[in-house]
């Protein structure tokens, strides 16, 4: 169990966040997904790969970021949910950051992104082979983007 006290919220959003997975890339995002939202919620959080999530905002910030994504951005729950997520990219990566989530926004999904991100300690590394999708609610209205990646490389 996490001890992250996941709101109702979030719990939605999750549900959003793996519907809109297999809309865009006509797979699960988990082998087996479990039926209730907050059981789904917390495997989201235990999963053995990178996912992060943020809204719709004009500066969108992460409203999830699961137990590897902490470990690697080097930052607790409260902190990178707070975080914009163009702060994720050092300064120099953010163009193309930005471009990425452009191209992700028109064709609903990306699959082969690679970049530079830094931890909150300074870590430079490099995420590859990153999927990255767009959230849709229940009513088909955008609600955030999210990335999931297994592979990266810290740089020195």
């Amino acid at each position: 169990m996490t001890d992250v006290g996941f709101t109702d919220e979030v719990v939605r959003r999750c549900g959003y966040l793996t519907n809109s997975f297999a809309r865009w890339l006509k797979r699960p995002l988990m082998a087996e997904s479990p039926d209730d939202p907050l059981a789904l919620t917390q495997a989201l959080y235990e999963l053995d790969a990178v996912l992060v999530a943020h809204g719709t905002q004009a500066d969108p910030v992460f409203w999830f970021a699961n137990r590897a994504a902490q470990c690697l951005w080097d930052m607790d729950w409260n902190t990178f949910t707070a975080l914009p997520s163009r702060l994720s990219a050092e300064p120099d990566e953010q163009f193309a950051r930005s471009q990425l989530l452009s191209r992700a926004a028109r064709d609903g999904f990306i699959a082969d992104y690679t970049g530079v991100r830094v931890s909150s300690k300074g870590q430079r590394f490099r995420i590859r082979d990153v999927v990255l999708w767009n959230i849709r609610d229940d009513h088909d209205q955008p609600a955030g983007q999210a990335a999931l990646f297994t592979k990266w490389d810290l740089l020195a």
